[in-house]
């Protein structure tokens, strides 16, 4: 499906793909993995057009469709519904022309409608929208009501939706909870042609994937399977890559002893001369060097705090209206590991900021340790650090009674290199922003840990480094993340945010997946999520005024039709009687034979006169109506 061959590509003072070549299978569902900023987002940009090729080729098949998901959806008037019909540009185009196209080209058009399911469309984009966290209320609302967000997800639901040949998907869970990550894990598996998806999510890799791409040295290595299957065939190589390199070492210093040992000798001369030509034709070798990732740091507190650390008993919470969180009764002890379940809306962070005292309760009662201590971590954090900050400013107002070198070694800590201490928030990567903040709010040794979508900028490495460490971690965790791995392997507990309130969830990540998917499949059933938008094509338009044609000919036909029919109907008739008499078999077989040929040829005759006689009477119709 997609041929990159050769590729050489030069930006920014570094080089990202040096004569990369891969071939991609037709209907493949490939994950694009590697280190954040080797140049995965820069290989989409490259298929898409968006960057010049330095050298090489990436070459589709002729008349192939490309999507992507570049930025959210612009707010506009336009109905949600409206606005993901309108990304299949065929549909649109086929139906608009319905206005103005000639009355015999109306017939291809309805034909082409057919052939697209046209008249499934809208249903079909109401359950893309629903499996997205879209209510059916949302279908009719326009553009400009949703947030940058949602629009995200509009525009992931427009390319679905329309289905291109090869669909290019750049970290698609980052906005979507758990609920949408699922519900996208179940469609992509379902997609009929080519996905090449950006993702550090192991789940969707592995339930989603057939295929893994890695970018590594401006290098593209293809593996078959998914992100399992992909790391141990890794190791694998790596493994032979290490023999391979022992064993040319040990070849290389056994030739090179034989030259260091006789080639002053005249006698072994050539032999020596023969053993250093072949040391040069041996290939080089390099150590085998495993990537690796700075841990993160987060301590355990100093000493544990009595239990409960926090317990709510009919509290209601919101702020300042209808309460978002009604009647909650639940507790919090220094063990407790809680997996926060739930939809986007359905109070999540609502009470992360009530645990973390940034809000309290309008009613009820909330009874929490005074000398409790709360690392707070949420995604908009990233968003609001000033761009023109560094990381050793930051660390030095966290830490105004050390010294510069402690600082410098705190930041080391948190795996920022020395350059980078110095760089500003607007030059650091996603991965190393989300990386600088959780070991921030974690430095105090909290009691507990709230974290909201930590994972969003971290590679998978980074991501089992904070895996590590949460592990190793001795306080409290509330994790609110769409990555189903991370949460499996942390939460001992899964809570539940739904209908204005939160209840423990009875089950594991397995029955809340099939939950979650369940609900999805009867919200896409609903009828009322088709109502706000035509379910087939418009009606043909009635056609300019033509001059009465006469009709003597055509009823003449339908007449003539219909007594052939007729005369053809009783010659059946005719020979079925005769068959129906035992006698004809007992008394004249080859008679009996003879019946049965004439009563196939008679049949054939009465379906001719049947078909003939359906032309004429619609032709006649079409006549009648005309005038």
């Amino acid at each position: 499906m997609l041929q990159i061959k050769d590729l050489t590509f030069d930006a920014w003072g570094r080089r990202f793909f040096d004569q990369a070549t891969v071939s991609l299978p037709k209907d493949a569902k490939v994950g694009l993995v590697g280190r954040n900023g080797v140049g995965k987002s820069t290989l989409f940009k490259l298929i898409l057009n968006q960057l010049a090729l330095g050298s090489g080729e990436i070459g589709l098949p002729k008349a192939a469709r490309i999507g992507s998901v570049d930025q959210e959806h612009p707010a506009t008037p336009i109905p949600l519904l409206e606005t993901v019909l309108a990304a299949d540009i065929e549909r649109a185009s086929l139906l608009a022309s319905l206005d103005t196209a000639e009355p015999e080209d109306l017939g291809d058009i309805y034909t082409r409608l057919i052939e697209i399911d046209a008249d499934r469309a809208p249903s079909r984009a109401a359950e893309i929208l629903a499996g997205l966290g879209f209510s059916n209320a949302d279908l009719a609302r326009p553009m400009a009501e949703f947030s940058g967000g949602w629009r995200m997800r509009v525009a992931l639901a427009a390319s679905l939706f329309a289905a291109p040949d090869l669909l290019l998907l750049d970290e698609p869970t980052n906005y979507l909870d758990l609920e949408g990550a699922l519900w996208l894990e179940a469609r992509l598996q379902k997609y009929p042609h080519t996905a090449m998806v950006i993702s550090h999510d192991r789940e969707l890799l592995d339930n989603s994937m057939d295929h893994i791409l890695h970018l590594k040295d401006g290098k593209l290595d293809l593996y078959t399977g998914g992100y399992d299957s992909f790391e141990r065939q890794v190791t694998e190589k790596l493994r032979l890559q290490e023999a391979m390199r022992t064993k040319i070492e040990a070849k290389r210093a056994h030739m090179q002893a034989f030259v260091d040992r006789f080639g002053a000798k005249a006698s072994k001369a050539t032999q020596a001369q023969s053993r250093l030509k072949m040391i040069a034709k041996l290939p080089p070798v390099s150590n085998i060097i495993e990537d690796r990732v700075a841990p993160f740091t987060l301590p355990s507190p100093e000493r544990p705090l009595p239990p409960p650390l926090i317990r709510l008993e009919g509290a209601d919470v919101g702020y300042g209206g209808a309460p978002i969180l009604r009647k909650l009764n639940l507790r919090l002890d220094i063990d407790d590991r809680i997996g926060l379940l739930g939809v986007n809306g359905a109070g999540k962070s609502t009470f992360a900021k009530l645990v973390a005292g940034a809000l309290d309760v309008e009613s009820g009662t909330l009874v929490r340790s005074s000398r409790l201590k709360v690392g707070w971590f949420h995604q908009h954090q990233i968003e609001a650090m000033d761009p023109t900050d560094t990381p050793l400013e930051i660390i030095r107002r966290a830490m105004p009674q050390t010294s510069e070198s402690q600082r410098r070694s705190k930041l080391a800590q948190f795996g920022l290199s020395y350059e980078k201490v110095d760089t500003t928030v607007a030059n650091l990567s996603g991965g190393e922003r989300a990386r600088l903040l959780l070991n921030m709010v974690a430095m105090e040794a909290p009691h507990l840990l709230i974290l909201d979508e930590p994972t969003n900028h971290l590679d998978i490495d980074s991501r089992r480094a904070l895996l590590d460490a949460l592990n190793d971690y001795e306080g409290a965790v509330i994790l609110i993340t769409h990555d189903r791995s991370l949460m499996e392997l942390v939460a001992d507990r899964l809570w539940l945010a739904a209908d204005g309130g939160i209840e423990p969830f009875d089950g594991d990540m397995e029955d809340y997946a099939k939950f979650v998917l369940d609900r999805a499949r009867v919200a896409a059933r609903a009828p009322s999520q088709v109502t706000e938008a035509p379910v087939a094509p418009p009606p043909p338009p009635p056609p300019a005024p033509r001059i009465k044609v006469p009709t003597g000919t055509a009823r003449r036909r339908v007449e003539a039709a219909e007594a052939a029919l007729g005369r053809a109907t009783t010659a059946l008739a005719q020979i079925d009687a005769q068959l129906t008499d035992p006698a004809v078999f007992a008394k004249d077989p080859a008679k009996a034979a003879d019946l049965g040929r004439r009563r196939a040829a008679a049949q054939t005759t009465v379906d001719g006169a049947e078909a003939e006689w359906l032309a004429a009477q619609e032709a006649y119709e079409a006549l009648t109506a005309d005038s």
